[in-house]
């Protein structure tokens, strides 16, 4: 939300937080919302979700990425698409592998920290 907004003082987000928990105390908020159209609720989501990653992008982009920085994203990014694109590689596993790898982002993070520690690049 930093990067859409520009904002990053901690007291708006404690203001936002106090906000939306107050907003839990009235159901009649969540059926207002609930009557939302969903092709609205797509958009907006769809919009949501593009900013954030417009903003992992811009955030990538603005550090130096070297061959080894190259490769942790590959294996990242693949692993976790791979994941979300082909959730049926996981039916021969044991139900405790399938929950935690069931998830593109934790299967993408974990590749991501283990690939970092066990490559080693000379440059």
């Amino acid at each position: 939300m930093i990067q859409l907004t520009g904002v990053a003082s901690r007291y708006v987000g404690y203001f936002i937080a106090l906000f939306l928990i107050l907003l839990g105390f009235f159901p009649i908020i969540g059926v207002i919302f609930s009557y939302m159209p969903d092709p609205v609720l797509g958009g907006a989501t769809l919009l949501m979700f593009g900013t954030v990653a417009s903003a992992g992008v811009k955030i990538i982009a603005s550090q130096h990425i070297d061959r080894k920085a190259t490769l942790v994203i590959a294996i990242s990014f693949s692993m976790g698409l791979g994941m979300e694109l082909y959730p049926d590689i996981l039916m021969q596993f044991p139900d405790a592998i399938k929950n935690i790898f069931s998830s593109g982002i934790t299967t993408g993070g974990l590749a991501a920290i283990i690939s970092n520690m066990a490559i080693r690049i000379k440059e």
